[in-house]
C-alpha cells in the first residue's frame, strides 16, 4: 500500500540518502517499515534564514496493518497515495483529406506538434525563423555586432523566445497537462531533476538541445518541419479554412490543409497585423511593461540566504515582489538568477530586453524585470491592435534613448530615483549585448511608467536588502512579459467564424510561460483530434 506524506523536512546538512530516517520519524515507526519511498516534490523553504531548509512530499510504501494505524492517527501530514491512470484522449471521425499545418515551434507549437505526431497525424510545422544551431549563431552575431537577423533571432526560430531565457518551467495553471510537458521534457534531455523540484529550470544552454530532441522526435513519428518558412495568410471556403500561404526562399506557396493551429507567439506583429486585416476576431489585451534591473548575485543570495549564501546545495537565489503603484500593479517578473540581460529585439529600430540564465546560474550578476501593468487606459480599446502599437512606441523610444545599433538606454538605480542622468557605472557591471548607453532610463517611459519603476524599486528595497542599491543598473525597455492581443477562439479552440483555424499559446493571448504554453499547444491539438479520425 502507498501513503503521501507531505511537508517532511530536512535540514540543508542532510543528505536525501537519510530521507528514509527522517520519514520513518515523522511516521514514528522504525526505517524497516517503509518498503518503498519516491520523492513526488521539492521545494526550498528560506523564510527563516537561520534555518534553511528542504520540505519533501514523498510517497512512501507501508505494509497494510501500518498504513491503517499511520491514519488513524492525527497530526500528520499523510494521504492515501491515489491510483494513478493514463490520460484518455478523444479522436473524432471526420476523414483527413489534407495535412494539419502547425505554425511556429515555439512551446506552444513544439508540444502541438508533439501530441498530433506521438498520435499519428503527420502535422506539418512551418517556422519562420532558422534551426536552433544555426540560430545560435546568428543570435551571438547580433548581441556581438548589433546587426539583427529579422528572421533568425531571439525570438524568432526553434524553440521560440523561451529557449534564450532560463528555461523556468514554474506555473501556476491547474492542469494534468504540465507534469505531462515536464516528464516530456526530462524525456529529450532535460535534467531529471525538474520532475520533482517545485521550481525548475533548464537553463538555455541545455534547453538549446532539448528543443532539438522533441524536433526530432517529431520528424520520427512521421511529421515534417520547414524552417525559415513565414505564414502570410490563409484560404477561406465559406466559413472555413481551406489552405495557408507560406513565403520561403523558393516563394509563395499555397498549403491546403485540414486545421492550422497558430502558434506563433507574441513577437510577431506582422502576423498580428495581417489576422487583423483578414477580418479575424481579436481583441487588446492587457499586459507589463518597463525595465530590467541587475544585482550582483552575491548580493541577492545574501539577502535572501543570510549565512548560508554560497551553500553548494542552495545555488543562485530566487525572487519574486510586488506592489502598488498609482492603483497599478508592479512587480518583478521572470527572475534570471547569475544570468544575463540580453536583448530580444525582432524587428528594426526597437529596442527589447530579456533575462537569460544557463543551467548553472553562476554569473556575475541576477536580474530581473521591473514591470507596471498596461491597459486600456493607457490605449484605448476600440482597435485590437492598439496595445500592440503602444508596445512598439516603448521599443522605438528605447532604440531612439539608446542612439541605434541597438544599444539600450541604462540607468544606476541611484541616479534613477534621484531624477537625474546617469554618465557611468560603478559596482555592476551591465551585461547587455550589443551595449548600453548611461542615461536617464525614465525619458523614454511613459510618466505612469517611470514612476511605477520608481515607486516599486523602493518598495521592494524595504523587503530585499540591497533591491535599491544606487550600483545596480537599470536597462530598458522589457516590454513582451505577455501578448498586447488576445485572438478569440470558442470552446473547441477555434477562431469564430474560421472553423479549421486554431490559436495557441501565448500569441494568443492564452499562455503566459513555457509549460503553460506547451500545455495549451497540446490542448489546442486534442481539440484537433476530437474533430479529425486518426490517419
Amino acid at each position: 500500500m502507498a501513503l503521501i506524506l507531505s511537508e517532511l523536512k530536512l535540514p540543508l546538512t542532510a543528505e536525501e540518502s537519510s530521507l528514509k530516517e527522517f520519514a520513518a520519524r515523522a511516521l514514528a515507526m522504525p526505517g524497516s517499515a517503509i518498503h518503498t519511498l519516491r520523492v513526488n516534490r521539492i521545494s526550498l523553504d528560506a523564510r527563516k534564514k537561520e534555518d534553511i531548509c528542504f520540505t519533501y512530499t514523498v510517497t512512501v510504501g507501508l505494509s497494510e496493518k501500518d498504513e491503517a494505524r499511520v491514519l488513524r492517527r492525527s497530526g500528520i501530514r499523510i494521504a492515501r497515495a491515489p491510483e494513478e491512470s493514463p490520460r484518455q484522449l478523444s479522436f473524432g471521425s471526420e476523414p483527413l483529406k489534407a495535412p494539419i499545418v502547425v505554425v511556429g515551434l515555439g512551446p506552444a507549437g513544439l508540444f502541438a506538434a508533439y501530441q498530433l505526431a506521438k498520435n499519428g497525424y503527420r502535422p506539418l510545422v512551418l517556422e519562420r525563423g532558422r534551426e536552433v544551431d544555426a540560430r545560435k549563431t546568428d543570435v551571438a552575431r547580433f548581441w556581438k555586432t548589433g546587426v539583427l537577423d529579422e528572421a533568425s533571432n531571439a525570438v524568432f526560430g526553434e524553440g521560440g523566445a523561451g529557449t534564450f531565457s532560463d528555461g523556468k518551467l514554474t506555473t501556476r495553471i491547474k492542469d494534468s497537462r504540465a507534469q505531462e510537458v515536464v516528464s516530456i521534457f526530462a524525456e529529450h534531455g532535460a535534467p531529471e531533476e525538474i520532475k520533482t523540484m517545485a521550481k525548475p529550470h533548464i537553463g538555455t544552454d541545455k534547453l538549446m538541445q532539448v528543443v532539438k530532441n522533441l524536433r526530432l522526435g517529431i520528424l520520427r513519428m512521421g511529421g515534417e518541419v520547414r524552417f525559415q518558412t513565414h505564414l502570410v495568410g490563409f484560404e477561406r471556403n465559406g466559413d472555413a479554412l481551406s489552405a495557408v500561404y507560406a513565403q520561403s526562399a523558393a516563394g509563395r506557396e499555397r498549403i491546403p490543409c485540414a486545421a492550422c493551429i497558430l502558434a506563433t507567439g507574441h513577437g510577431a506583429s506582422d502576423t498580428y497585423r495581417m489576422l487583423a486585416e483578414s477580418g479575424l476576431l481579436m481583441q487588446a489585451k492587457p499586459f507589463s511593461a518597463g525595465v530590467r534591473i541587475e544585482h550582483p548575485r552575491e548580493l541577492i543570495d545574501r539577502s535572501q540566504f543570510g549565512a548560508f549564501a554560497g551553500h553548494p546545495r542552495l545555488g543562485a537565489a530566487e525572487y519574486h515582489l510586488a506592489d502598488q503603484s498609482g492603483g497599478r500593479g508592479v512587480y518583478t517578473f521572470c527572475m534570471c538568477p547569475g544570468g544575463s540581460v540580453v536583448a530580444c529585439a525582432s524587428e528594426q529600430g526597437g529596442v527589447v530586453t530579456n533575462g537569460m540564465s544557463c543551467y548553472a546560474r553562476d554569473g556575475e550578476n541576477s536580474n530581473a524585470a521591473v514591470v507596471v501593468q498596461v491597459d486600456a487606459r493607457d490605449y484605448g480599446v476600440a482597435d485590437p491592435l492598439a496595445g500592440l502599437r503602444f508596445r512598439e512606441a516603448l521599443e522605438r523610444e528605447a532604440f531612439r534613448l539608446g542612439g541605434g545599433g541597438f544599444i539600450a538606454p541604462a540607468s544606476q538605480v541611484g541616479d534613477y530615483l534621484a531624477g537625474r542622468p546617469s554618465s557611468g557605472f560603478g559596482a555592476v557591471r551591465p551585461t547587455y549585448a550589443p551595449g548600453v548607453r548611461a542615461t536617464d532610463v525614465a525619458a523614454c517611459l511613459p510618466g505612469f511608467m517611470a514612476a511605477g519603476v520608481r515607486d516599486g524599486i523602493l518598495a521592494f528595497g524595504r523587503r530585499l536588502k540591497g533591491f535599491d542599491m544606487a550600483d545596480a543598473v537599470i536597462t530598458a525597455v522589457e516590454s513582451r512579459t505577455s501578448a498586447p492581443v488576445r485572438i478569440v477562439r470558442n470552446e473547441n479552440g477555434e477562431a469564430p467564424g474560421l472553423s479549421g483555424f486554431y490559436p495557441a499559446g501565448e500569441g494568443a493571448g492564452y499562455a503566459g510561460g513555457i509549460v503553460s504554453a506547451a500545455v495549451d499547444g497540446m490542448r489546442t491539438a486534442e481539440h484537433v483530434m476530437e474533430r479529425f479520425a486518426r490517419p
